[in-house]
């Protein structure tokens, strides 16, 4: 088949691509950045320039929807936060022919801003940590608890949260949304941290039904809040049940993704994602998400998928090199990190490469190469790196309150 990823930027783009390759596709993927990370693999057969979509995301499902049919492609298979307008546009791609698996526009909305997705796992008792609603900045500066981490509704990649850790920064933090205008009419979301490891749940539906599941650990953190390092989850039925209540109650179609803390007392909630998200380890543990998503775009309905083994464990030394920037541990962490990846030592010792596997694939190694030579020369650079991808598929408020204030197609 030839499929059109909506997206060439993210790391779940990169993973998803080369699955889908590896299955006998062609792969092409859309981006608004010529050298996007998908740009560096053999899997991807093509980029295809369209404008930036956080802000203006109809305007990049016209150029998105030309490609298709110049391209004479047979799935448009959503890889990053374009599910979000493909949604609300479901009509118009069944009306042109499009394949795409996405959920209905009211499920997708009841998830996709931190605050209404916060709400909703709220009213299905789905467990979250302490968690406030607040309509104001005086509000916000009332708050005593901390450390606390404060949420907007629209950020992707952490860039919606906030952790402030003393008054003094509460009330810079307060002034800065109150200017930014988060709480004219709206409101943010003051939430308690859990201790614990990080968890991330990974789902596929078709009509309401769940047909595929994973669930790993986040061992290392990497740059932005991703990670480096996963573990396949031992018990991954503990954090999984809970997305099945909320994909079944919304009558979901497509991918759900979500993050959770390991609680002493259970799994606590602190995030949801109407997407695939990463499905490396998942496949490298015997679930192929991919594959499942990939039925439900074409129509069809999957036999539901087995467990995943246990204890796998994965890692993507992109991320892990661009995290020895971001915590402060400059060039010898950069050369380090490096160093035991070749190694395969320390926590690289039996875990597999998921993002950039150079197998048969040189082009892969591009990245890394140039992201270690950035931040050997100014470990500062990492930011840049990390956010410009980042900023290629995100969807900004703007962006999605231009889709709420137009009716679905």
């Amino acid at each position: 088949m030839k499929i059109l990823l909506s997206d060439g930027s993210a790391l779940a783009s990169r993973q998803v691509a080369g699955q889908l390759a590896e299955a006998g596709h062609r792969v092409e993927v859309l981006s608004p950045d010529p050298i996007c990370l998908c740009r560096f693999t053999r899997h991807v057969r093509g980029v295809h320039r369209v404008p930036a979509y956080g802000g203006n995301p109809l305007g990049w499902l016209d150029a998105a929807l030309a490609v298709y049919r110049s391209g004479g492609f047979d799935v448009l298979f959503p890889t990053q936060e374009q599910v979000a307008v493909l949604s609300h546009s479901a009509g118009r791609l069944e009306s042109a022919g499009v394949r795409t698996a996405v959920p209905p526009f009211e499920a997708l909305r009841a998830v996709q801003d931190k605050v209404t997705a916060t709400a909703t796992l709220g009213a299905l008792r789905i467990p979250q940590p302490r968690t406030a609603f607040l309509g104001s900045a005086d509000e916000l500066r009332a708050w005593n608890s901390f450390p606390v981490f404060i949420k907007i509704p629209i950020g992707t990649a952490t860039t919606g949260v906030r952790r402030v850790g003393s008054p003094a920064r509460l009330g810079a933090v307060a002034a800065e949304l109150e200017i930014g205008g988060f709480f004219a009419g709206g409101t943010v979301i003051a939430q308690e941290p859990a201790e614990g490891p990080l968890v991330m749940a990974q789902t596929v539906f078709a009509q309401g039904e769940m047909v595929a599941a994973h669930a790993n650990l986040r061992v290392r953190e990497g740059s932005g809040g991703g990670a480096s390092h996963k573990r396949s989850a031992d018990d991954p039925a503990a954090v999984i049940k809970h997305v099945e209540t909320l994909g079944r109650s919304l009558g979901w179609h497509g991918a759900l993704s979500a993050d959770a803390i390991l609680t002493a007392s259970g799994p606590a909630f602190i995030d949801v994602n109407p997407r695939l998200v990463e499905p490396g380890n998942a496949r490298r543990s015997g679930v192929d998400l991919t594959g499942s998503m990939l039925e439900v775009a074409c129509g069809r309905v999957p036999a539901v998928q087995p467990a995943g083994r246990p204890g796998v464990s994965t890692h993507q030394l992109l991320l892990a090199v661009l995290g020895a920037g971001a915590d402060g541990r400059g060039r010898r962490g950069v050369v380090a990190e490096i160093l035991a990846a070749l190694a395969r030592a320390g926590s690289y010792r039996g875990s597999a490469e998921e993002l950039t596997p150079l197998r048969g694939d040189p082009l892969a190694a591009v990245p890394v190469v140039v992201a270690t030579l950035a931040l050997l020369i100014r470990p500062a650079l990492w930011r840049r790196l990390s956010g410009g991808a980042v900023a290629d598929y995100a969807l900004t408020p703007a962006g999605w309150q231009s889709l709420l204030d137009t009716a679905p197609a």
